[in-house]
């Protein structure tokens, strides 16, 4: 779900893949002539390495080591997982994990946040989608791989680590953070001026889909089945599941397609359509609020109620990963890779990656950064001018009768 940006994943992927053997004195074997050289320049490396290096190590740390190096060069998202890596993995998906709450990529050789999640110490922090690392405990990151980042980042829950932090327009500073056990709430509601919901997704795990349809519910319970509209927040969203993000599209579209998924073979592409009369809002009106900190997941709903003219999008442009990570597991080792297969199209064919979703209304809540980070402490509700626009919206003609008229959409 995540590199380690953990962030899109197909589930537990059923494919298995064998990485070869692990035993002592391995070498790879070619599977056709035309990987002979390469093969070749492999097997002569290990030799030289397993007879020279100047500390004794395994063929096993040898060859994982060059699994994280070769999947880490094809992409940021790409990775191998040890045992443990992907065991906690699988914790993620359920929403509950140990660590800072961020979701990170890679980008020029530093560690760059995609996302904070909320209530958690990176959020409370006031750290921010975009933001860099530029070294972990004073160890330059510009020396590691994310994978080696992301594991000195974790640590025990009350153990602190200091960041060193640049931000565009400021100067680096220093932040501290106390690790804790995270808990995702994935899904959090509330009634605004007795007929608004106000919907806020932090992450597609496993409990997003059902926590979506009880919010729902309890809404149009609060306000006597009167909803006038709803603002779907996914502001900060770093992504997840795949399964999960066309369930939450589909609570608001009943007909047409959700997302694409084109791979290398086509018949490897995927779609992925919604199911008839399921829009649990029989067409409120809807407004989805995205940032640069929406990713993954979150772009594939909001490109999906975009294109189908079911939402206006609020917001600046998202953060643009429109990749497909499958997880395969390996037998040899226990782990697993993280290999991206196939990029995920919106309904008009358009592939997001490194692209975004481009809002209908653009709002900068922030256009001017400083280096002071902001209080947290204050809810959404009260502190953001784009809920009070998006309520707005809802409440003047531009958004009606269950559909995003024209006049509500950018030229």
């Amino acid at each position: 779900m995540k590199s380690t940006m953990r962030s899109f994943a197909l589930g537990a992927a059923s494919a298995v893949a064998v990485i070869g053997a692990l035993a002592a004195g391995v070498t790879i074997a070619a599977t056709d002539s035309g990987s002979v050289p390469a093969i070749g320049l492999f097997n002569e490396v290990l030799g030289q390495v397993r007879a020279n290096y100047v500390e004794p190590v395994t063929d096993k740390q040898l060859v994982e080591g060059a699994i994280k190096g070769m999947l880490a060069s094809l992409d940021p998202h790409s990775n191998y997982m040890d045992a443990k890596e992907f065991k906690e993995m699988m914790v993620q998906t359920r929403g509950e994990f140990g660590g800072l709450g961020m979701q990170v990529t890679m980008e020029n050789n530093l560690v760059k946040i995609v996302s904070p999640i909320d209530d958690t110490p990176a959020a409370k922090a006031g750290i921010r989608p975009g933001d860099l690392i530029v070294a972990i405990d004073d160890h330059p990151v510009v020396e590691m791989t994310l994978s080696e980042a992301v594991d000195k980042l974790r640590g025990p829950v009350g153990s602190q680590v200091k960041l060193t932090m640049r931000r565009e327009g400021v100067d680096p500073f220093e932040i501290k953070l106390t690790r804790a056990e995270i808990k995702v709430e994935p899904v959090k509601s509330r009634l605004v001026d007795g007929d608004i919901g106000y919907i806020r997704i932090t992450t597609f795990s496993e409990r997003t889909g059902s926590g979506l349809d009880q919010a729902i519910k309890d809404l149009k319970k609060k306000s006597h089945d009167k909803l006038a509209g709803v603002v779907l927040d996914l502001r900060n969203n770093p992504g997840g599941l795949l399964d999960q993000a066309v369930a939450v599209a589909n609570d608001f579209i009943d007909k047409g397609e959700i997302v694409s998924i084109r791979g290398r073979n086509p018949q490897e592409t995927r779609r992925f359509d919604a199911q008839p009369s399921r829009d649990l809002l029989r067409g409120t009106p809807v407004v989805v609020l995205v940032n640069g900190g929406s990713a993954s997941a979150s772009e594939i709903v909001a490109g999906a109620l975009q294109d189908m003219h079911r939402a206006v999008i609020l917001g600046t442009k998202s953060f643009g990963k429109g990749s497909v990570q499958t997880v395969l597991p390996v037998k040899e080792s226990g782990g697993a890779i993280r290999l991206t297969t196939a990029l995920y199209y919106t309904p008009s064919g358009i592939s997001i990656n490194h692209r975004g979703i481009v809002p209908d209304i653009e709002l900068e809540r922030d256009p001017k950064p400083t280096g002071v980070l902001p209080p947290a402490d204050a809810p959404l509700l009260q502190r953001d001018a784009e809920v009070r626009r998006a309520v707005q919206e809802l409440k003047t003609p531009t958004v009606g009768g269950g559909s995003v008229s024209a006049a509500a959409r950018r030229p």
